[in-house]
């Protein structure tokens, strides 16, 4: 027999009156999405996203509530279902619409196109097609007839990227009124969701030397080049494979001239840990540092940027929930013990709601120039939020 082509299916299903879940449709709506470049630092960028979401959301029959961004971030889109008013426990969909790329990379070094069943773009995998499949999925619902059990809340976070500074606080008031949360991050390691993961904790150190003339009077100075360099090899030393704990320098500046002895120079540290206990070790363990040079002196700002997301009991029923939903369609379901990276599932599992994250397409390449996610993913993941939606109770 011929190959059934998806204009048949679509054929078929417009005569039965049946909407089907069509990946090539998934596609084409998040293609619009990536289309509009948005990196985090870049406020107008960003609320042109959030304007299309926005417009989308209330499209597609939710109701809409943006909040101005603060101290120069973009918007918050808030989109609940018909008739939620936040009062009742309900699902709380989490998304982002910020990404780590540049303007202009959709034209360049990760050009939006399409190579056989990958999809390519800036914002694909991490997390733009996900934050789709999810308000797809909710229309695909309501479009059938059918409606979700629950009171369903979206929230579009402007600045995910950089730990969420403006939207947590957000974030953590929906989460105490949820029964659930689902988050649309991209899933990992060929498809799988996401039950945990390591919390983050983020510093500025700062340290102050003395100035010198780096020829003529080299011995009257004190290098605050060389006592961040000093500091950096006694902290990255400090991680702990075994124990989930890493360290890692990812910035430094400082100096005026080559010829000078350096007054100041600034480091910013990302520390990743399994445990509260470790981030609360391992916070004050840099806190604690002291300078190696007594005539230089160290300013330490930063801690705890998002908490640990450890899987309770609660988060493992609803993935098993979400497991048993998905082998209706063929769709065999796992997770990750752990994975490094944060998201805003860390606020809403510290706070002890059910959280299932890496609900998201499946693809590779998040905050790289490969990023792509794998278009026969969609239709079944859909399927599967589909039935969340519709079940949870």
């Amino acid at each position: 027999a011929p190959p059934i082509e998806r204009k048949d299916l679509l054929m078929d299903a417009h005569a039965a009156n049946e909407p089907i879940i069509d990946a090539e449709e998934i596609v084409d709506g998040f293609r619009e999405w990536i289309e509009l470049e948005s990196p985090t630092d870049d406020r107008e960028a960003v609320n042109r996203v959030a304007d299309l979401v926005e417009r989308q959301c209330a499209e597609f029959g939710l109701v809409t509530e943006r909040t101005p961004g603060e101290e120069g971030w973009g918007d918050l889109v808030r989109a609940r279902s018909p008739g939620n008013d936040g009062s009742e426990p309900g699902i709380l969909v989490l998304c982002h619409i910020d990404t780590v790329h540049p303007i202009g990379t959709k034209h360049s070094d990760n050009a939006i196109r399409r190579e056989g069943d990958m999809f390519y773009g800036p914002g694909t995998y991490d997390m733009k097609s996900g934050a789709y499949l999810a308000l797809y999925a909710y229309r695909h619902l309501i479009r059938k007839g059918g409606k979700s059990r629950l009171p369903v809340t979206f929230m579009f976070m402007s600045e995910e990227e950089v730990g969420s500074p403006f939207t947590r606080k957000h974030i953590e008031a929906e989460a105490k009124r949820a029964k659930y949360a689902l988050v649309t991050e991209p899933a990992r390691d060929g498809g799988k969701a996401v039950v945990a993961r390591k919390g983050v904790g983020r510093f500025v150190i700062q340290a102050t030397g003395r100035p010198a003339h780096a020829g003529a009077k080299h011995e009257e100075g004190r290098s605050a080049i060389r006592e961040i360099a000093r500091q950096i090899v006694a902290i990255e030393d400090m991680t702990d494979y075994a124990r989930g704990v890493t360290f890692n320098v990812g910035t430094i500046s400082g100096g005026t001239g080559v010829n000078v002895v350096p007054r100041e120079c600034t480091m910013e540290l990302d520390m990743r840990v399994l445990t509260p206990a470790d981030g609360e070790e391992m916070t004050a363990r840099i806190h604690a540092l002291t300078p190696h040079d007594p005539d230089v002196t160290l300013k330490i700002e930063g801690g705890m940027n998002r908490p640990p997301y450890e899987m309770t009991p609660e988060s493992e029923a609803l993935f098993n929930f979400a497991r048993e939903a998905s082998l209706e369609h063929g769709f065999d379901l796992q997770y990750t013990t752990v994975t490094g990276g944060g998201s805003d599932g860390n606020f809403t599992a510290a706070l002890g709601v059910p959280t299932l994250d890496g609900m998201g397409a499946d693809g590779a390449g998040a905050h790289t120039l490969f990023e792509h996610v794998i278009v026969s993913s969609l239709k079944p993941r859909a399927e599967t939020w589909v039935k969340l939606f519709e079940r949870l109770e």
